[in-house]
């Protein structure tokens, strides 16, 4: 049996890992700016020495303006991510859940699609394609959970076959109202693809509480969805109350998806990946899992955003084809792992 790494060890390297890649992320791009010269930039931002003469205003803009913001809300968004994909597969018990396993993403496209076709991208649309995309993840979970309900109880395996169904009317849904969207369709193909750009410090501002409340809520669920990893029979007699810690790890992990989703787009994988290597890494303790992967999954897509901006440059490409060309091998190798731990318990 794989033994698990010490924790705290664990835990201090990714810290490292994501001071590395928030250097590295701010750094590099059309103009290289040294780490030492943002590190002394936000030193004199956070009040504690004065400005750095020798750094120009022009090195102060690219830093303040367009790279921290950027690089921050990756950071939230692959924490986010990677912290939902961990409550998912802890409630389904399977290591293949990520966060649109119960439709939300699809919900969240939805909504971003119906709010580009009627509004458009530019102007008002520029608040309304984020909250509509944001109320579109929440409905849809609270869907498949009044779907799954069926008598007193609501079961697991119930919950994933409502979540891919109402995922694929969702989806034949959005199908057709693209085919009607004339103009909009490179703006609808720009978000469904996942993106960072034009991204500033209005999102991060919005997006950060809202995070926060779906980690923190994550956290507060951790030793319930460890228990429950024993069975449901065995968490009910260990005193879980099942029916409440489904439908709260559904509102937590919906709410931590919407949130990322909405000011980023559709960006898969991060969730799928992140916590499934960390739990090999560490164990299966949620109480643990859970403030590693937010760690991790910030590294992650910082790291994705900025191969997506930097290896085509000076054009882009969209972070969600960089995590899926990533994730879709690593989800391959998965579905093979897993098949042949099946095949040998047979």
């Amino acid at each position: 049996m794989r033994r698990a790494v010490p924790y705290r060890r664990v835990i201090l390297g990714l810290v490292a890992g994501l001071m590395a890649a928030f250097l590295l992320g701010v750094a590099v791009g059309a103009v290289w700016i040294p780490p030492i010269e943002t590190i002394r930039l936000i030193a004199w931002k956070l009040g504690l020495t004065a400005r750095p003469e020798d750094v120009s205003r022009a090195t102060e803009v690219i830093v303040f303006q367009l790279r921290l913001p950027r690089v921050l809300l990756a950071a939230i968004v692959g924490g986010a991510l990677a912290a939902s994909g961990a409550v998912f597969q802890g409630l389904f018990r399977n290591p293949l859940a990520d966060p649109a396993i119960i439709g939300v993403s699809s919900g969240a496209a939805l909504g971003a699609v119906l709010v580009i076709v009627t509004v458009g991208a530019g102007s008002l649309g520029a608040f309304a394609v984020p909250l509509a995309a944001f109320v579109g993840a929440i409905a849809t979970a609270f869907v498949v959970y009044r779907l799954a309900r069926i008598g007193p109880a609501v079961q697991v395996a119930t919950l994933l076959l409502a979540g891919i169904a109402i995922a694929a009317v969702i989806s034949s849904f959005m199908s057709l109202v693209m085919s009607f969207s004339g103009e909009e369709i490179r703006d609808i193909y720009a978000w469904l693809l996942g993106g960072l750009v034009a991204q500033g410090w209005r999102s991060v501002e919005i997006v950060s509480p809202v995070v926060i409340l779906g980690v923190a809520g994550a956290w507060l669920v951790a030793h319930e969805l460890n228990l429950i990893s024993l069975g449901e029979e065995r968490a009910a007699q260990l005193g879980v109350e099942l029916d409440r810690l489904k439908r709260t790890s559904i509102a937590v992990g919906a709410l931590l998806a919407a949130a990322a989703v909405s000011v980023a787009g559709v960006i898969g994988f991060v969730g799928l990946m992140t916590p499934h290597l960390l739990r090999l890494v560490i164990g299966s303790d949620h109480r643990r899992l859970v403030p590693a992967s937010v760690l991790g999954g910030a590294i992650l897509l910082i790291l994705a955003d900025l191969i997506a901006r930097t290896v085509v440059a000076p054009s882009e490409l969209p972070v969600g084809v960089v995590t899926a060309l990533i994730g879709g091998p690593f989800f391959i190798y998965l579905l093979r792992r897993e098949g042949r731990k099946a095949g040998a318990r047979v």
